[in-house]
């Protein structure tokens, strides 16, 4: 069986610009994959299988992985049928993008083993059937995102740090977050600007730059969520920010070893606490 990494994310900063006719958001963010990841175990078979050690998530119709699997065979007329096992390390409903990232790593697994006829910017681009997260996840790689997720700029971020992440028990539901968003209430923080600051290797502006505009809305849907960011903000740590709608918090610090001694914190009181780096 092939064995492929399914990288979680986060939004270093999001600013929703707006929202358009269709019910979309315009989007402006800062995404930036980490070496937290589910793995995936794949190979062709005669008949579908798609199994997972979580048995909380299930693998049919209405999961992202299985969804990304039925495009890529309608696509590129793949005859072959998979068997997919997810180890699953990722939490669900968590700001994440735990099921784009599967579904991403399928997408780019099965285009590198059977040599599709398309380039990754292609097969991003069709990722946006499956997702709005899985353009970004299927790239992989640092970068100013735009529109509904679509528009993706690769940089290089120059900033040192390590990331310490946070998750109460509670998720937050995407769609609501953003059904109860005040866009004349939120922060609306300049990408473009944070961007340059990660790029110039401008650690601390970039820190009095990044915000995400749904905060607002997801404190007032899951009240842990504003609770993890004020226990975080205690120890002072230069940067603390919610990742996507929520619920995961994460703190960024170059100080390794705080990061862990505040995970230890934070792992005996929440549902999910994990350190890790950006990819």
């Amino acid at each position: 069986m092939k064995e492929w990494s399914a990288n979680a994310k986060i939004n270093l900063c999001l600013n929703v610009a707006g929202r358009h006719e269709n019910g979309y958001h315009e989007l402006n963010m800062i995404m930036v994959p980490l070496k937290l990841h589910d793995t995936l175990l794949w190979e062709p078979a005669k008949e579908d299988l798609f199994q997972c050690d979580d048995n909380t998530l299930p693998m049919d119709s209405s999961n992202t992985l299985v969804k990304a699997a039925l495009l890529m065979r309608q696509t590129f007329a793949i005859k072959d049928h998979f068997h997919v096992q997810l180890k699953k390390r990722i939490p669900m409903q968590a700001g994440l993008a735990g099921g784009s990232a599967d579904a991403a790593a399928l997408m780019r697994g099965l285009w590198e083993h059977y040599s599709l006829p398309c380039s990754i910017a292609q097969l991003a681009c069709l990722g946006k059937q499956v997702g709005a997260d899985v353009p970004f996840c299927i790239r992989n790689t640092c970068a100013l995102v735009g529109g509904i997720g679509e528009q993706i700029v690769p940089f290089e971020n120059r900033c040192d740090f390590g990331v310490l992440l946070v998750k109460p028990k509670q998720g937050v539901s995407t769609k609501e977050a953003f059904q109860t968003l005040d866009l004349t209430a939120c922060p609306h923080p300049d990408a473009q600007h944070c961007q340059a600051a990660l790029a110039a290797g401008d650690f601390d502006r970039f820190c009095t730059l990044a915000q995400n505009s749904l905060e607002t809305s997801a404190f007032a849907l899951v009240k842990e969520v504003a609770e993890v960011k004020k226990e975080l903000l205690a120890y002072r740590f230069p940067l603390v920010l919610m990742s996507g709608s929520g619920s995961t918090v994460f703190a960024l610090s170059p100080n390794r070893n705080l990061l862990q001694a505040v995970k230890q914190e934070m792992v005996q009181r929440y549902a999910f606490a994990e350190v890790t780096e950006l990819l």
